[in-house]
């Protein structure tokens, strides 16, 4: 077989596009359910229909999140896509700090908009909300006094 033949066997199959409808998953709550991470944050995200509340273990997003730039992560992927005060979110939340919960709250409510709403996916992707962050931190060395940085010299 040569390489034309091969070239040719795959655009006909690309121009016969199977629609592969993506159904949303929704529960009998009628919630949307995802797990969003960042560096050793994991966050359980619940969305559903309402008038746009977002708890956090429990507590209200102004009380547990003080930082208003934390409270805007949290708030981004509803706002690229016009759903803001339309969703109720229920989040449960441990590991890391405020930073990182935020931005783990923030991958898995995005990741929960896509199962409720699959259009909404071509929407949030452009704007890097549906990956994972996988930096973390370093793991601290032998001889060193952290990951890399080295004891203080002395001559003497």
């Amino acid at each position: 077989m040569t390489d034309a033949q091969g070239f040719d066997a795959l655009a006909s199959l690309s121009s016969n596009p199977v629609a592969a409808s993506v159904e949303p998953q929704i529960d009998a709550q009628g919630r949307a359910y995802a797990t969003g991470k960042r560096k050793n944050a994991i966050a359980r995200v619940w969305i559903k229909p309402g008038k746009g509340s977002i708890t956090i273990n429990g507590r209200d997003q102004e009380v547990y999140f003080a930082r208003p730039v934390l409270r805007m992560m949290i708030a981004q992927p509803l706002e690229v896509t016009e759903r803001l005060g339309q969703f109720d979110v229920v989040v449960t939340v441990e590991g890391s700090g405020l930073s990182g919960q935020a931005g783990a709250i923030r991958h898995g409510l995005s990741k929960a908009l896509t199962l409720y709403e699959p259009g909404l996916r071509p929407v949030l992707k452009p704007h890097g909300f549906l990956t994972r962050d996988s930096r973390v931190v370093e793991r601290k060395k032998y001889g060193k006094a952290k990951a890399r940085r080295s004891f203080q010299f002395s001559k003497r």
